[in-house]
């Protein structure tokens, strides 16, 4: 950093870390770009991105930098908020439209209905038949807790590791390494894996509980 970089890539509490040690100066940044817009202008951090950009940026300048702003979800309400750091004439790019709730044709879904102290036992069942013995599965939890117990659950016939929030980030890069490349058939995971991951081939994605 001291010496001067070209692109800076952080997360907002540790770029307002630097900010704040004097060891990043932001006045003559000349674009920003906020990825996943939606979870970056919500409550957990609205705050600290809106501190970091007010070293940047000055009211009614017009040597603002570029403002570029990504997400895969876009509510009304990011607009909203939005428009403080966008000029009046920003243009909108839109590559869903309408049909927000559209899925891939190749993708069949299904809802079961179980009792909880049934959960594990049908889950063993459904991998086995949808995914089989080298099918790659993911299943998505609400809690670490029920990651880690339906991980060591014996009613699972496929060997599976879980991954949240708890595990060091160098044992995850390795868990999920261990999952691209076969070495276990099942990740069950909380919502630490639901953004950014792209693994391949994966034949079966299963929610524990409707996603919040």
């Amino acid at each position: 950093l001291k010496s001067g970089i070209d692109i800076l890539v952080g997360t907002p509490g540790r770029i307002k870390d630097h900010v704040q040690n004097s060891k990043l100066e932001l006045s003559s940044v000349k674009h920003v770009v906020l990825d996943e817009v939606d979870h970056m202008l919500d409550m957990g951090f609205a705050e600290q991105v809106e501190e970091i950009l007010g070293f940047a940026y000055k009211k009614g300048s017009e040597n603002n930098p570029q403002t570029l702003l990504f997400s895969a979800t876009c509510p009304r309400w990011v607009y909203d908020v939005a428009k403080k750091y966008m000029k009046d004439e920003y243009e909108q790019i839109d590559l869903i439209g309408k049909k927000t709730q559209r899925t891939a044709t190749t993708v069949e879904h299904l809802a079961i209905q179980c009792r909880s102290s049934q959960r594990a036992g049908v889950l063993g069942d459904i991998i086995q038949v949808y995914s089989g013995s080298h099918g790659r599965t993911i299943v998505f939890c609400e809690t670490k807790r029920e990651a880690s117990e339906l991980a060591m659950s014996a009613s699972l016939k496929q060997d599976a590791q879980s991954l949240h929030g708890d595990i060091p980030q160098q044992q995850r890069e390795v868990t999920l390494k261990g999952f691209r490349n076969g070495v276990f058939e099942v990740l069950i995971a909380t919502n630490v894996a639901a953004r950014g991951l792209d693994i391949p081939e994966v034949d079966l994605v299963i929610q524990c509980s409707p996603p919040k």
